[in-house]
Protein backbone atom coordinates (compact mmCIF):
# COMPACT_ATOMS: atom_id res chain seq x y z
CA UNK A 1 0.00 0.00 0.00
CA UNK A 2 1.34 3.44 -0.96
CA UNK A 3 0.40 6.40 1.33
CA UNK A 4 -0.99 8.39 -1.62
CA UNK A 5 -3.65 5.73 -2.07
CA UNK A 6 -4.91 6.47 1.45
CA UNK A 7 -4.46 10.25 1.34
CA UNK A 8 -5.42 11.08 -2.26
CA UNK A 9 -6.62 8.41 -4.67
CA UNK A 10 -9.52 7.06 -2.66
CA UNK A 11 -11.05 10.58 -2.49
CA UNK A 12 -10.91 10.85 -6.27
CA UNK A 13 -12.49 7.42 -6.58
CA UNK A 14 -15.30 8.60 -4.30
CA UNK A 15 -15.92 11.67 -6.50
CA UNK A 16 -14.51 14.23 -4.06
CA UNK A 17 -11.76 15.60 -6.31
CA UNK A 18 -13.17 19.16 -6.24
CA UNK A 19 -13.00 19.40 -2.47
CA UNK A 20 -10.23 21.70 -1.19
CA UNK A 21 -7.29 19.76 0.28
CA UNK A 22 -4.63 22.38 1.08
CA UNK A 23 -4.52 26.12 1.59
CA UNK A 24 -1.32 28.11 2.12
CA UNK A 25 -0.37 31.79 1.90
CA UNK A 26 -0.32 31.70 -1.92
CA UNK A 27 -2.81 29.16 -3.23
CA UNK A 28 -5.41 26.48 -2.61
CA UNK A 29 -5.34 23.00 -4.12
CA UNK A 30 -8.26 20.62 -4.54
CA UNK A 31 -7.77 16.90 -4.08
CA UNK A 32 -7.72 16.49 -7.86
CA UNK A 33 -5.09 19.23 -8.25
CA UNK A 34 -3.00 17.89 -5.38
CA UNK A 35 -3.10 14.39 -6.89
CA UNK A 36 -1.97 15.68 -10.28
CA UNK A 37 0.78 17.77 -8.68
CA UNK A 38 2.08 14.74 -6.77
CA UNK A 39 2.03 12.61 -9.92
CA UNK A 40 3.84 15.33 -11.92
CA UNK A 41 6.42 15.60 -9.18
CA UNK A 42 7.00 11.86 -9.31
CA UNK A 43 7.42 12.14 -13.07
CA UNK A 44 10.12 14.76 -12.57
CA UNK A 45 11.92 12.41 -10.18
CA UNK A 46 11.81 9.66 -12.80
CA UNK A 47 13.18 12.03 -15.45
CA UNK A 48 16.00 13.09 -13.10
CA UNK A 49 17.03 9.47 -12.62
CA UNK A 50 16.36 9.40 -8.89
CA UNK A 51 16.60 5.87 -7.51
CA UNK A 52 13.28 4.47 -6.31
CA UNK A 53 13.35 3.57 -2.63
CA UNK A 54 16.08 6.05 -1.66
CA UNK A 55 15.85 8.49 1.22
CA UNK A 56 15.38 12.11 0.15
CA UNK A 57 15.54 15.31 2.20
CA UNK A 58 12.62 17.72 2.04
CA UNK A 59 13.74 21.04 3.52
CA UNK A 60 10.78 23.38 3.37
CA UNK A 61 8.39 25.59 5.23
CA UNK A 62 4.73 24.72 5.73
CA UNK A 63 3.55 25.30 2.15
CA UNK A 64 1.73 23.39 -0.55
CA UNK A 65 5.08 22.95 -2.36
CA UNK A 66 6.50 21.07 0.62
CA UNK A 67 3.48 18.76 0.86
CA UNK A 68 3.58 18.13 -2.89
CA UNK A 69 7.27 17.18 -2.57
CA UNK A 70 6.44 14.64 0.16
CA UNK A 71 3.50 13.17 -1.76
CA UNK A 72 5.51 13.09 -5.01
CA UNK A 73 8.34 11.21 -3.29
CA UNK A 74 5.81 8.74 -1.87
CA UNK A 75 4.21 8.29 -5.29
CA UNK A 76 7.62 7.47 -6.75
CA UNK A 77 8.43 5.08 -3.90
CA UNK A 78 11.03 7.20 -2.07
CA UNK A 79 11.33 7.86 1.67
CA UNK A 80 10.91 11.56 2.64
CA UNK A 81 13.00 13.04 5.46
CA UNK A 82 11.21 16.30 6.31
CA UNK A 83 13.35 19.02 7.90
CA UNK A 84 12.72 22.55 9.13
CA UNK A 85 14.33 25.43 7.21
CA UNK A 86 15.03 26.97 10.62
CA UNK A 87 17.84 24.46 11.06
CA UNK A 88 21.30 25.69 10.11
CA UNK A 89 23.02 24.50 6.93
CA UNK A 90 25.41 22.49 9.13
CA UNK A 91 22.53 20.77 10.96
CA UNK A 92 20.81 19.88 7.69
CA UNK A 93 24.10 18.57 6.26
CA UNK A 94 24.50 16.40 9.38
CA UNK A 95 21.06 14.84 8.81
CA UNK A 96 21.85 14.25 5.14
CA UNK A 97 24.97 12.30 6.10
CA UNK A 98 23.32 10.55 9.03
CA UNK A 99 20.38 9.18 7.01
CA UNK A 100 22.33 8.54 3.82
CA UNK A 101 20.08 10.76 1.70
CA UNK A 102 20.61 10.49 -2.06
CA UNK A 103 18.54 13.49 -3.11
CA UNK A 104 17.20 16.77 -1.70
CA UNK A 105 14.03 18.77 -2.32
CA UNK A 106 14.41 22.40 -1.22
CA UNK A 107 11.22 24.41 -1.86
CA UNK A 108 12.78 27.59 -0.41
CA UNK A 109 13.78 31.07 -1.63
CA UNK A 110 16.73 31.10 -4.01
CA UNK A 111 19.27 32.61 -1.61
CA UNK A 112 18.68 29.91 1.02
CA UNK A 113 18.58 27.17 -1.61
CA UNK A 114 21.95 28.25 -2.99
CA UNK A 115 23.53 28.09 0.47
CA UNK A 116 22.09 24.65 1.10
CA UNK A 117 23.24 23.38 -2.27
CA UNK A 118 26.80 24.21 -1.24
CA UNK A 119 26.38 22.65 2.22
CA UNK A 120 24.86 19.46 0.79
CA UNK A 121 27.36 19.02 -2.04
CA UNK A 122 27.59 16.57 -3.82
CA UNK A 123 23.96 15.64 -3.04
CA UNK A 124 21.65 16.55 -5.99
CA UNK A 125 19.33 19.42 -5.02
CA UNK A 126 16.16 19.83 -7.08
CA UNK A 127 15.03 23.28 -8.16
CA UNK A 128 11.40 24.06 -7.26
CA UNK A 129 8.91 24.45 -10.07
CA UNK A 130 10.40 21.76 -12.34
CA UNK A 131 7.81 20.52 -14.81
CA UNK A 132 6.75 16.95 -15.40
CA UNK A 133 9.12 15.30 -17.82
CA UNK A 134 8.11 11.64 -17.63
CA UNK A 135 5.09 9.53 -16.84
CA UNK A 136 5.36 8.43 -13.22
CA UNK A 137 2.91 5.58 -13.70
CA UNK A 138 0.85 4.24 -10.78
CA UNK A 139 2.06 4.74 -7.19
CA UNK A 140 5.03 2.51 -6.40
CA UNK A 141 4.72 -0.23 -3.76
CA UNK A 142 6.58 0.34 -0.50
CA UNK A 143 8.96 -1.84 1.44
CA UNK A 144 9.33 -1.67 5.20
CA UNK A 145 10.30 2.01 5.45
CA UNK A 146 8.12 4.92 4.25
CA UNK A 147 9.08 7.97 6.33
CA UNK A 148 11.99 9.21 8.43
CA UNK A 149 11.46 11.85 11.11
CA UNK A 150 14.21 13.33 13.22
CA UNK A 151 13.68 13.88 16.93
CA UNK A 152 13.49 17.56 17.81
CA UNK A 153 16.75 17.62 19.72
CA UNK A 154 15.06 18.87 22.93
CA UNK A 155 17.40 16.56 24.86
CA UNK A 156 20.46 16.91 22.64
CA UNK A 157 21.59 15.22 19.40
CA UNK A 158 18.67 14.41 17.05
CA UNK A 159 18.09 10.83 15.91
CA UNK A 160 16.48 9.56 12.72
CA UNK A 161 13.31 7.56 13.41
CA UNK A 162 12.19 5.06 10.75
CA UNK A 163 8.44 4.64 10.13
CA UNK A 164 6.59 2.13 7.97
CA UNK A 165 3.29 2.34 6.09
CA UNK A 166 1.71 0.15 8.80
CA UNK A 167 2.59 2.84 11.34
CA UNK A 168 0.93 5.54 9.23
CA UNK A 169 -2.25 3.48 9.03
CA UNK A 170 -2.13 2.80 12.78
CA UNK A 171 -2.15 6.47 13.78
CA UNK A 172 -5.03 7.13 11.41
CA UNK A 173 -7.01 4.42 13.18
CA UNK A 174 -5.73 5.48 16.62
CA UNK A 175 -5.65 9.20 17.31
CA UNK A 176 -7.38 9.76 13.99
CA UNK A 177 -10.39 8.01 15.48
CA UNK A 178 -10.32 10.39 18.44
CA UNK A 179 -10.23 13.45 16.17
CA UNK A 180 -13.05 12.01 14.05
CA UNK A 181 -12.42 14.43 11.17
CA UNK A 182 -14.89 14.64 8.29
CA UNK A 183 -14.68 16.34 4.88
CA UNK A 184 -16.43 19.32 6.49
CA UNK A 185 -13.51 19.96 8.85
CA UNK A 186 -10.73 22.52 8.43
CA UNK A 187 -7.56 21.84 10.42
CA UNK A 188 -5.14 24.61 11.40
CA UNK A 189 -1.87 23.49 12.99
CA UNK A 190 0.71 25.91 14.36
CA UNK A 191 3.08 22.95 14.85
CA UNK A 192 5.31 22.54 11.80
CA UNK A 193 5.49 19.75 9.21
CA UNK A 194 9.04 18.89 10.29
CA UNK A 195 7.66 18.04 13.75
CA UNK A 196 5.91 14.65 14.03
CA UNK A 197 2.96 16.30 15.77
CA UNK A 198 2.62 18.90 13.00
CA UNK A 199 3.07 16.39 10.16
CA UNK A 200 0.17 14.35 11.47
CA UNK A 201 -2.00 17.43 12.01
CA UNK A 202 -1.40 19.00 8.60
CA UNK A 203 -0.92 15.99 6.31
CA UNK A 204 -1.95 12.59 7.66
CA UNK A 205 -5.20 13.25 9.52
CA UNK A 206 -6.88 15.90 7.31
CA UNK A 207 -5.93 14.31 3.98
CA UNK A 208 -6.97 10.84 5.12
CA UNK A 209 -10.37 12.26 6.10
CA UNK A 210 -10.84 14.31 2.93
CA UNK A 211 -10.76 17.46 5.06
CA UNK A 212 -9.10 20.84 4.45
CA UNK A 213 -5.63 21.60 5.84
CA UNK A 214 -4.39 25.17 6.41
CA UNK A 215 -0.60 25.61 6.22
CA UNK A 216 1.14 28.52 7.96
CA UNK A 217 4.53 29.51 6.55
CA UNK A 218 7.17 31.21 8.67
CA UNK A 219 7.39 31.51 12.45
CA UNK A 220 3.95 31.37 14.09
CA UNK A 221 3.20 33.78 16.91
CA UNK A 222 -0.15 34.38 18.65
CA UNK A 223 -1.01 37.26 16.32
CA UNK A 224 -0.42 35.31 13.10
CA UNK A 225 -2.35 32.39 14.62
CA UNK A 226 -5.32 34.66 15.46
CA UNK A 227 -5.21 36.15 11.96
CA UNK A 228 -5.30 32.65 10.47
CA UNK A 229 -8.25 31.65 12.68
CA UNK A 230 -10.22 34.68 11.47
CA UNK A 231 -9.26 34.17 7.81
CA UNK A 232 -9.66 30.41 7.44
CA UNK A 233 -12.28 29.64 10.11
CA UNK A 234 -10.83 26.29 11.21
CA UNK A 235 -12.94 23.74 13.06
CA UNK A 236 -9.89 22.11 14.73
CA UNK A 237 -6.90 24.03 16.11
CA UNK A 238 -3.68 22.15 16.96
CA UNK A 239 -0.84 23.86 18.85
CA UNK A 240 1.76 23.36 21.56
CA UNK A 241 0.86 24.58 25.08
CA UNK A 242 3.39 27.43 24.78
CA UNK A 243 1.41 28.87 21.85
CA UNK A 244 -1.87 28.64 23.75
CA UNK A 245 -0.28 30.55 26.65
CA UNK A 246 0.97 33.26 24.29
CA UNK A 247 -2.43 33.45 22.58
CA UNK A 248 -4.20 33.96 25.92
CA UNK A 249 -1.68 36.66 26.83
CA UNK A 250 -2.38 38.46 23.53
CA UNK A 251 -6.13 38.32 24.19
CA UNK A 252 -5.58 39.68 27.71
CA UNK A 253 -3.74 42.62 26.14
CA UNK A 254 -6.75 43.48 24.03
CA UNK A 255 -6.29 41.47 20.81
CA UNK A 256 -9.67 40.33 19.51
CA UNK A 257 -10.12 36.59 18.94
CA UNK A 258 -13.23 35.06 17.38
CA UNK A 259 -13.02 31.27 17.92
CA UNK A 260 -16.65 30.59 16.98
CA UNK A 261 -15.73 28.29 14.07
CA UNK A 262 -13.87 25.85 16.35
CA UNK A 263 -15.27 22.57 17.63
CA UNK A 264 -12.03 21.29 19.19
CA UNK A 265 -8.54 22.38 20.24
CA UNK A 266 -5.61 19.97 20.59
CA UNK A 267 -2.48 20.48 22.72
CA UNK A 268 0.62 18.27 22.60
CA UNK A 269 4.38 18.47 22.24
CA UNK A 270 5.00 19.37 25.88
CA UNK A 271 3.19 19.18 29.22
CA UNK A 272 -0.11 21.10 29.40
CA UNK A 273 -0.64 22.54 32.92
CA UNK A 274 -4.21 22.15 34.15
CA UNK A 275 -4.70 25.88 34.78
CA UNK A 276 -3.59 26.70 31.22
CA UNK A 277 -5.93 24.03 29.84
CA UNK A 278 -8.88 25.48 31.75
CA UNK A 279 -8.11 29.06 30.68
CA UNK A 280 -7.66 28.04 27.04
CA UNK A 281 -10.95 26.12 27.03
CA UNK A 282 -12.76 29.13 28.50
CA UNK A 283 -11.25 31.56 25.99
CA UNK A 284 -11.81 29.34 22.96
CA UNK A 285 -15.20 28.09 24.02
CA UNK A 286 -14.32 24.48 23.08
CA UNK A 287 -12.71 21.50 24.82
CA UNK A 288 -8.91 21.37 24.81
CA UNK A 289 -7.76 17.81 24.18
CA UNK A 290 -4.45 17.10 25.91
CA UNK A 291 -2.26 14.52 24.20
CA UNK A 292 1.07 12.80 24.69
CA UNK A 293 3.08 11.32 21.87
CA UNK A 294 6.63 10.83 20.69
CA UNK A 295 8.44 10.72 17.37
CA UNK A 296 9.11 7.04 18.09
CA UNK A 297 5.35 6.31 18.02
CA UNK A 298 4.63 8.82 15.22
CA UNK A 299 1.92 10.89 16.94
CA UNK A 300 -0.35 11.11 20.00
CA UNK A 301 -0.88 7.80 21.84
CA UNK A 302 -2.45 9.07 25.09
CA UNK A 303 -5.27 11.60 24.95
CA UNK A 304 -7.94 13.06 27.19
CA UNK A 305 -11.58 12.71 26.29
CA UNK A 306 -12.59 15.91 24.45
CA UNK A 307 -15.86 16.45 26.30
CA UNK A 308 -14.84 15.12 29.73
CA UNK A 309 -11.36 16.50 30.50
CA UNK A 310 -9.75 15.61 33.84
CA UNK A 311 -7.50 18.21 35.53
CA UNK A 312 -3.78 17.33 35.14
CA UNK A 313 -4.60 14.17 33.19
CA UNK A 314 -2.60 13.06 30.17
CA UNK A 315 -5.53 10.85 29.24
CA UNK A 316 -6.14 7.24 28.24
CA UNK A 317 -4.57 5.17 25.46
CA UNK A 318 -6.08 5.92 22.04
CA UNK A 319 -7.58 2.99 20.07
CA UNK A 320 -5.01 0.32 19.26
CA UNK A 321 -2.57 1.42 22.01
CA UNK A 322 -1.65 -0.39 25.22
CA UNK A 323 0.13 1.75 27.80
CA UNK A 324 1.86 0.62 30.99
CA UNK A 325 4.18 2.15 33.57
CA UNK A 326 7.30 0.05 34.18
CA UNK A 327 10.28 -0.06 36.50
CA UNK A 328 13.92 0.01 35.40
CA UNK A 329 13.83 -3.76 34.78
CA UNK A 330 10.79 -3.54 32.49
CA UNK A 331 8.27 -4.92 35.01
CA UNK A 332 4.77 -3.35 34.96
CA UNK A 333 4.01 -1.24 38.04
CA UNK A 334 0.67 -0.92 39.86
CA UNK A 335 -1.53 2.17 39.86
CA UNK A 336 0.04 5.12 41.65
CA UNK A 337 3.64 3.96 41.19
CA UNK A 338 5.96 6.27 39.25
CA UNK A 339 7.94 4.71 36.42
CA UNK A 340 8.80 4.70 32.72
CA UNK A 341 5.95 5.03 30.23
CA UNK A 342 5.85 2.07 27.85
CA UNK A 343 3.69 2.04 24.70
CA UNK A 344 2.67 -0.96 22.64
CA UNK A 345 1.19 0.08 19.30
CA UNK A 346 1.34 -0.70 15.59
CA UNK A 347 2.48 2.92 15.17
CA UNK A 348 5.80 2.07 16.86
CA UNK A 349 8.74 2.98 14.65
CA UNK A 350 11.06 0.46 13.04
CA UNK A 351 13.98 1.85 15.03
CA UNK A 352 16.64 4.55 14.82
CA UNK A 353 19.03 5.01 11.91
CA UNK A 354 22.48 3.62 12.85
CA UNK A 355 21.89 3.85 16.62
CA UNK A 356 21.78 0.18 17.67
CA UNK A 357 22.34 0.85 21.37
CA UNK A 358 19.69 3.57 21.49
CA UNK A 359 17.29 1.37 19.53
CA UNK A 360 17.80 -1.51 21.95
CA UNK A 361 17.02 0.73 24.95
CA UNK A 362 14.00 2.48 23.44
CA UNK A 363 12.36 -0.29 21.40
CA UNK A 364 12.22 -2.96 24.09
CA UNK A 365 9.86 -5.25 25.99
CA UNK A 366 7.47 -5.52 23.06
CA UNK A 367 6.97 -1.80 22.59
CA UNK A 368 8.50 1.64 22.99
CA UNK A 369 9.79 3.53 26.02
CA UNK A 370 8.82 7.13 25.28
CA UNK A 371 11.33 8.64 27.68
CA UNK A 372 8.59 9.94 30.01
CA UNK A 373 8.08 9.37 33.73
CA UNK A 374 4.41 8.87 34.52
CA UNK A 375 1.94 6.99 36.69
CA UNK A 376 -1.49 5.44 36.20
CA UNK A 377 -4.39 6.34 38.46
CA UNK A 378 -6.86 3.86 39.92
CA UNK A 379 -9.37 5.11 37.31
CA UNK A 380 -7.03 4.10 34.49
CA UNK A 381 -5.92 7.49 33.16
CA UNK A 382 -2.25 8.47 33.01
CA UNK A 383 -0.48 11.42 34.61
CA UNK A 384 2.74 12.79 33.17
CA UNK A 385 5.47 13.82 35.61
CA UNK A 386 8.53 14.68 33.52
CA UNK A 387 10.97 13.40 30.96
CA UNK A 388 13.11 10.56 32.29
CA UNK A 389 16.30 12.56 31.89
CA UNK A 390 14.72 15.50 33.76
CA UNK A 391 13.95 13.57 36.98
CA UNK A 392 15.89 15.11 39.88
CA UNK A 393 17.60 13.27 42.72
CA UNK A 394 17.68 15.75 45.60
CA UNK A 395 19.28 14.28 48.69
CA UNK A 396 17.88 10.84 47.88
CA UNK A 397 14.39 12.14 47.04
CA UNK A 398 13.22 11.62 43.45
CA UNK A 399 11.50 14.88 42.45
CA UNK A 400 9.82 15.70 39.13
CA UNK A 401 10.51 19.28 37.97
CA UNK A 402 6.79 19.68 37.23
CA UNK A 403 6.03 19.40 40.97
CA UNK A 404 8.25 22.42 41.67
CA UNK A 405 7.05 24.33 38.63
CA UNK A 406 3.40 23.87 39.67
CA UNK A 407 4.15 25.47 43.05
CA UNK A 408 5.87 28.47 41.46
CA UNK A 409 3.89 29.04 38.26
CA UNK A 410 1.30 31.33 39.86
CA UNK A 411 3.93 33.64 41.39
CA UNK A 412 2.99 37.25 40.74
CA UNK A 413 5.23 38.95 38.21
CA UNK A 414 6.42 35.70 36.58
CA UNK A 415 5.53 34.91 32.96
CA UNK A 416 7.30 31.54 32.60
CA UNK A 417 9.10 29.22 34.99
CA UNK A 418 11.11 26.06 34.31
CA UNK A 419 13.09 23.86 36.70
CA UNK A 420 16.07 21.76 35.60
CA UNK A 421 18.88 19.94 37.36
CA UNK A 422 22.25 21.53 38.05
CA UNK A 423 25.29 20.91 40.24
CA UNK A 424 26.50 22.76 43.30
CA UNK A 425 30.17 23.42 44.11
CA UNK A 426 30.50 19.96 45.63
CA UNK A 427 29.13 18.35 42.46
CA UNK A 428 25.80 17.37 44.07
CA UNK A 429 22.58 17.64 42.10
CA UNK A 430 20.39 20.63 42.81
CA UNK A 431 17.18 22.11 41.40
CA UNK A 432 17.64 25.35 39.47
CA UNK A 433 14.77 27.70 38.61
CA UNK A 434 14.87 29.55 35.29
CA UNK A 435 12.21 32.24 35.07
CA UNK A 436 11.09 34.94 32.64
CA UNK A 437 9.57 38.02 34.32
CA UNK A 438 6.26 39.42 33.15
CA UNK A 439 6.43 42.60 31.09
CA UNK A 440 7.42 45.58 33.19
CA UNK A 441 8.71 43.50 36.12
CA UNK A 442 12.34 44.11 37.05
CA UNK A 443 14.58 41.02 37.29
CA UNK A 444 15.37 41.56 40.96
CA UNK A 445 11.69 41.95 41.81
CA UNK A 446 10.99 38.66 40.03
CA UNK A 447 13.84 36.99 41.90
CA UNK A 448 12.53 38.16 45.30
CA UNK A 449 8.99 37.03 44.44
CA UNK A 450 10.23 33.55 43.50
CA UNK A 451 12.38 33.28 46.63
CA UNK A 452 9.31 34.05 48.74
CA UNK A 453 7.18 31.51 46.83
CA UNK A 454 9.87 28.85 47.28
CA UNK A 455 9.90 29.37 51.05
CA UNK A 456 6.12 29.43 51.37
CA UNK A 457 5.02 26.73 48.88
CA UNK A 458 7.66 23.98 48.89
CA UNK A 459 8.94 21.55 51.54
CA UNK A 460 12.70 21.80 52.25
CA UNK A 461 13.73 18.79 50.15
CA UNK A 462 12.04 20.24 47.03
CA UNK A 463 13.35 23.79 47.32
CA UNK A 464 15.56 24.94 44.42
CA UNK A 465 19.04 26.09 45.34
CA UNK A 466 19.35 28.74 42.66
CA UNK A 467 17.16 31.13 40.67
CA UNK A 468 18.20 32.43 37.24
CA UNK A 469 16.25 35.23 35.55
CA UNK A 470 16.21 35.09 31.73
CA UNK A 471 14.84 37.33 28.99
CA UNK A 472 13.44 34.25 27.19
CA UNK A 473 13.57 30.46 27.44
CA UNK A 474 15.49 28.54 24.77
CA UNK A 475 13.46 26.47 22.33
CA UNK A 476 14.11 23.94 19.58
CA UNK A 477 13.21 24.50 15.92
CA UNK A 478 9.80 22.91 16.65
CA UNK A 479 9.02 25.39 19.43
CA UNK A 480 9.53 22.95 22.29
CA UNK A 481 11.46 23.98 25.37
CA UNK A 482 15.14 23.00 25.02
CA UNK A 483 15.75 21.93 28.62
CA UNK A 484 19.18 20.53 27.81
CA UNK A 485 20.40 24.05 26.98
CA UNK A 486 19.35 25.26 30.43
CA UNK A 487 21.57 22.62 32.04
CA UNK A 488 24.61 24.37 30.58
CA UNK A 489 25.90 27.11 32.94
CA UNK A 490 24.58 30.50 31.83
CA UNK A 491 28.02 31.92 31.10
CA UNK A 492 28.69 29.04 28.67
CA UNK A 493 25.47 29.35 26.63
Amino acid sequence: MNPVEILLLRHLAAGHGRHTALVDHERALTYAELTQAARDHAGALAAAGVRRGCRALVVGDDTADTVVAVLGLWWYGCVPVVLSPMLTDEEIAFVARDCGAEYAEVPLPEERRDGLREALRPLPVREPGATRAADAGPPAPFGSEALVQYTSGSTGRPRGVRHGVAGLRAVLDGFGGVLALTPDDTVLSTAKLSFGYGFGNSVLFPLAAGARSVLLAGPVDPYSAITAVHRHRPTVLCAVPRLYAALLDAVARGTVLDPSSLRLAVAAGEHLPSDLSARAAAALGVPVLNGLGATEVLHIVLATTPHAPLPDSTGHPVPGVTATVRDDDGRPLPAGAHGRLHIRSASAALGYIDRPDDSARTFADGGVYTGDIAYRTEDGDFRHLCRADDLLNLGGFKVAPAEIEAALRATEGIAEVVVVGGRDEAGLEQAVVHAVPADGVAPESARRALARAIRENLPPHKRPSRVEILAALPTTSTGKLARYRLRVPQEQR
